[in-house]
């Protein structure tokens, strides 16, 4: 998965890398990108958990899709944020006066 897209991975993780150190600003952008990375990992562990779904191995398909999760959760640890929408408020003073 990581050779066969090798460029679009090494630009999501440098914008990773600066998501961790200021996400409110890049958030928009870190959800825009990581659209494409979510899509290419969904396909590849689709790939690897449809054939265990069908055989005798079924049981073990969940299991399987949980350990593909956390690898790329070792390699992105902010995965879980792609479209994530932070909506800002703020907060009004009241005088008591």
């Amino acid at each position: 998965m990581l050779t066969d897209n090798e460029e679009l991975f090494e630009q999501f993780k440098k914008l990773h890398a600066e998501y961790e150190s200021s996400p409110d600003e890049l958030q928009e952008r870190f959800n825009k990108e990581g659209e494409k990375v979510l899509e290419i990992v969904r396909e590849y562990e689709n790939r690897l958990c449809t054939n265990t779904e069908r055989g005798m191995y079924n049981r073990f398909s969940s299991g399987l899709a949980e350990k593909f999760q956390n690898e790329v959760r070792k390699h992105f640890p902010m995965v879980d944020r792609i479209g994530l929408i932070v909506e800002k408020f703020t907060i009004n003073k009241i005088k008591l006066s």
